[in-house]
């Protein structure tokens, strides 16, 4: 086997520029390992002025920094956040953190993100049935992919719910020439390790409201009012961001646009190897104002036509050493989940019994890219075989 396919192909392996250890040693010799200094001010900076925005806060995880937002953004115990069900849990999660209660809303099929329509819908419901309308309006933008961000935003200003962008996948991309993550009040971004940038872990949250985000580094410094001794008037949580993770950071700000391209060429390499096999589509952006960052290339199988599943695929991949991922599993269908809320249409689920995210780092080599496209097309081509021959006995 070729050397490069010796290692498991990941989903979305770290990729470092090589000028991160230049601001992760300076932190050092300046004796600033601690979770404030230089660095952390700069990678606030240079986030803030790639996504055109007025403020940033850097913090421990983008779970932390939504956590963070509800609380800014006044959700209290009993009230209702309207999630999108076709996320991560860490999306949820927080919203269950403050004894709230997520009302999942299901997507539309042209971006897999949250539908409008039934965001409307699910509104009037709410208001019919509890007599108050939700606090707010959790906006994901999956896989990289903006949401029907001008949908949302009517429907927002229609019943005036404020915005919360959870842009976690979704650094660099665009929706009609502004970034996700700063059209709402407040937007999160995600370093983790297999992000398109990473800080090992880390997050970050922005908006055009700069008391905002000083709110946000108020509370993730534990609160400590401004006295010599040390007095809290409101409970605060330790969230900020290490100044030797924002050194990583900074170094992968410096090729964030390279990744973004790199990521892009992929997503271009799986449709041309694919693009003769009738059953297998991709999520594809909807029109010219639409920008992804293609952060994961993910595709849809139609067993009736490929003559193999999405869970046959996987696992034929894993046995040659390609790392897959199911798309995720929607929050209503969630254990912990069920008792909340939801409006559906079936098409988050019907997304999740057909998806597969393929390997989509930048750090992917043409051969091992080949090497999956080639393991993909020997696996439908073998299964489609078998297929006949059943069919021609019978």
């Amino acid at each position: 086997m070729n050397p490069e396919l010796i290692d498991i192909i990941r989903l979305s392996s770290p990729h470092m520029s090589g000028n991160e250890m230049k601001y992760v040693i300076d932190a050092m010799e300046r004796n600033q390992v601690f979770p404030l200094g230089q660095n952390v001010t700069d990678f606030e900076e240079a986030l803030r002025t790639y996504t055109g925005t007025t403020a940033c806060s850097c913090l421990s995880s983008g779970t932390a920094a939504i956590h963070l937002a509800l609380i800014i953004l006044g959700v209290q115990p009993g009230d209702e956040v309207l999630c999108s069900t076709f996320t991560f849990a860490a999306s949820a999660n927080p919203i269950v953190y403050l004894q709230a209660i997520p009302v999942f809303i299901d997507s539309e099929p042209s971006t897999w993100n949250m539908d409008p329509n039934l965001l409307r819908q699910a509104i009037h419901d709410r208001i019919r049935k509890t007599g108050k309308k939700p606090k707010l309006i959790l906006l994901v933008h999956l896989y990289g992919m903006p949401a029907d961000i001008e949908g949302i935003i009517a429907v927002s200003n229609e019943f005036n719910i404020p915005i919360l962008e959870d842009a976690a996948e979704a650094l660099g991309s665009i929706y009609d020439g502004n970034h996700c993550g700063t059209y709402g009040e407040m937007g999160v971004y995600s370093f983790n390790g297999n992000k398109i940038i990473t800080t090992s872990g880390g997050g970050a949250l922005v908006s055009a409201n700069k008391s905002l985000c000083n709110q946000a580094t108020f509370l993730a410094t534990q609160a400590r009012d401004e006295a010599p001794h040390y007095q809290h008037s409101q409970i605060g949580y330790n969230y900020r961001l290490s100044n030797i993770s924002a050194g990583i950071g900074l170094g992968q700000m410096q090729i964030l646009d390279e990744r973004i391209a790199k990521r892009r060429e992929n997503n271009t390499f799986y449709r041309e190897a694919f693009q003769n096999i009738e059953g297998l589509t991709f999520l594809t952006e909807p029109s010219p104002k639409y920008y992804s960052n293609y952060w994961l290339t993910t595709i849809l199988i139609n067993p009736k036509k490929i003559g193999i599943t999405h869970q046959e695929l996987y696992h034929h991949l894993k046995h040659h050493q390609i790392e897959a991922r199911p798309l995720w599993k929607p929050m209503h269908l969630q254990p912990i989940f069920q008792p909340y809320p939801s409006y559906t249409t079936g098409v988050s689920e019907s997304l999740f019994n057909q998806g597969l995210c393929l390997p989509s780092g930048s750090l992917m080599t043409n051969t091992q890219r080949e090497y999956v496209a080639e393991t993909i097309i020997k696996a439908i081509t073998q299964a489609q075989t078998k297929t006949k021959a059943l069919s021609t006995e019978t």
